[in-house]
This record gives structure tokens, sequence and C-alpha cells, in this order.
């Protein structure tokens, strides 16, 4: 083809392509509104990493005693500036009309940051559960650094903490940074308690209303996820508690599928590859039952 031939047809895409209103292309909106900065929330990550664990994801100066709050001063500051125009773009992604002000994005910037404390020390939490739970840690110091547990707890935990500052959009961005970096896929939403424990963690799933207690260890391939949808009038999805609830103290072993608004008790252990829809009380230990092995001689 000639290039005035090649122009003409890449013309018709362009016009098809730019149109607005084709019914072919309904669930693809235009957007027009702020929108926010992948790589910006990366940095913010990036920052967060370093203040939570200093020395292990910086410099060594930063970690000097007599240099530590001075780096984590200007990392919070930095932190505040970034993650305000972050929560404004949030604030006007969704909305026909963005009439969200700046001082709401600052209010909701600082009220995080003084969350960030609380992060910290759930993290601390999470850290010694992995230690005290795996034989092939050595040292907190390597669980910190190596695990992918801890990549994915950090985000997951500062996600939740803007979603429940009611910050459009963002806390799945970063929910999903970590899901995309370790197979470990943790909604915004779910409400983890203390000392949560995840090993080895590729293909672990949990569901937007997942509540977890304390001490509670899940291994890879785990599902806490929904078992059904209660549908509108128009046949869509209505947001409504519909994943597991885990109480304090529950081992999950691999790939076992926890599904519904069920109650796994206090103290339970759960075996691998369970596909689970019914509550179980405290202290049950749910296994497959053992296959029967069956010979013939050759």
């Amino acid at each position: 083809m000639n290039r005035t031939a090649i122009l003409e047809q890449i013309q018709k895409n362009v016009e098809r392509l730019s149109a607005p209103d084709l019914p072919e292309y309904k669930y693809i909106p235009l957007h027009q509104k702020p929108s926010p900065s992948v790589a910006t929330l990366h940095e913010i990550m990036r920052l967060l990493r370093t203040v939570i664990f200093p020395g292990f994801f910086g410099t060594e100066q930063e970690a000097q005693l007599g240099s530590i709050q001075y780096y984590t001063g200007v990392y919070l500051e930095k932190i505040y500036d970034l993650l305000q125009e972050q929560i404004y773009n949030g604030l006007c992604f969704e909305v026909e009309r963005c009439c969200d002000s700046k001082d709401r994005a600052s209010e909701i910037s600082i009220a995080f940051i003084n969350r960030i404390p609380q992060i910290k020390y759930l993290l601390s939490t999470d850290v010694k559960a992995i230690l005290d739970g795996d034989p092939a840690a050595k040292s907190v110091s390597e669980i910190i650094f190596c695990y992918p547990a801890v990549y994915a707890l950090l985000h997951q935990r500062v996600a939740h903490e803007l979603y429940k500052l009611g910050v459009p959009v963002l806390p799945r961005i970063i929910t999903e940074m970590a899901h995309s970096q370790t197979g470990i896929d943790i909604h915004p939403g779910a409400q983890i308690g203390e000392y949560f424990s995840i090993d080895h963690g590729t293909g672990i799933v949990v569901g937007q209303t997942a509540i977890i207690g304390n001490h509670v260890r899940l291994y890879q391939g785990v599902t806490l996820g929904a078992k059904s949808f209660t549908l509108d009038e128009e046949g869509l999805p209505i947001d409504l508690p519909r994943h597991p609830i885990i109480e304090d103290y529950v081992t999950i072993y691999s790939n076992a599928s926890i599904l519904g608004r069920i109650t796994i008790g206090r103290g339970s252990i759960i075996g691998g590859n369970i596909w689970l829809t019914h509550s179980v009380p405290p202290n049950s230990k749910i296994s497959q039952t053992r296959a029967e092995e069956k010979f013939t001689e050759i």
C-alpha cells in the first residue's frame, strides 16, 4: 500500500477510536478528570518502607542514632506533600464534578501520617509471627529484607488506613502493587489483627470484607473468598459482608478455600486443599478424608 492509502486507513480508525459515544465502547468512558500517579504512589511506598524499616532500604547514614530523627522528619514531610496531591486526585477520580478541596486532602494526609506509628507496630508483630513460625528464618533482619509477606503486608496495612479514611482508588492501587510483585492479593478493606503470618504466600487471596484476628497464619494458595453475591434490581452485586471471619490463633494450610460469611473458631486448624463453606467451632481440626490406596500386582 502507498502512504496515502495507509494514512486513510489510520484516519478511519482514529475517528472510530476517538468517538466517546459509540455503543460498543460504552464500558470505556472518556476520562477527563485528575488521576492518581502510580509512579508517585510507588515513591510514597518507598519512603514509607524507609521510615518504617530504617536502615534496611535506605542508606546506613539514615539509620544512625544521630541522624534518624532528621531523615524521618524529612521523609514524613515528603510523604505528606506527595500524598495530599494523590489523595486530591483520588477524590476527584470518579465524581461528576470535583468539589473536594485541597484542604480536605490535606486533612486526610495528616490523619494518615498520624497512623504510621500504628502501622509500624502492626508490622513489627507480623515480623515476630513469621520468625516464630518459620524454622528457615534466621533473623528478623532476613525476614524484613527478603520475605514477600512483609512487602505485601506493608502495602495492605498502609492501604487499609487510607481505605478507612475514605480515600477512593488509591488503596486498591497500593495493594495491587504488592499483588503484582508477590502474588499475594489482599484487598485494602480486609481487617487484619496483630501477629499475622504468611508462609510462602504465593496465590493467597483475601477478600474485601474478610476479618482476620490475632496470631493467624496462612499458607500459600489460601483463599478467603465469597461464596455468592447479593444482587440489586439491575443485577449488579451489592457490597455486603460476604467473606470469612477468622478468629484468633487459627492456622490455614495451603490451597484451602474458605468461602462465604462463615466463622472459623479460635484455635482451629484447617488442613490443605479443603473447600469449606460452613462455620466451625473453636479448636476444630478440619482435614481431608484419607484416600483409599489400592495396589495391583503386575
